[in-house]
């Protein structure tokens, strides 16, 4: 029998399957959120929601001030094109 046979027949057998197997495991554990993730992401959200609720009360004070602001500083732009309502 000749060499390379001897060595080809168990990289085709137990080689490659297991290489197969052993990328197709870390791609599934790389679909999920780790903890350290989820927590950076919570924060991310938290801090947007912060920022919206800022910018929702600058937006009451300058309208209380002045109501026709937002046509003066965006034309053609009203209200219902805002990405996030107040109370969401």
């Amino acid at each position: 029998m000749d060499i390379n046979a001897i060595i080809i027949v168990p990289i085709v057998c137990l080689g490659l399957p297991w290489l197969i197997f052993h990328y197709v495991t870390k791609w599934k554990q790389a679909k999920t959120l780790t903890s350290g993730d989820e927590k950076l992401l919570d924060d991310l959200h938290d801090a947007a929601r912060r920022l919206d609720d800022r910018l929702c009360t600058i937006e009451r004070i300058m309208t209380a001030e002045n109501p026709d602001w937002r046509q003066q500083c965006l034309p053609g732009r009203d209200q219902s094109q805002r990405l996030l309502v107040d109370g969401e």
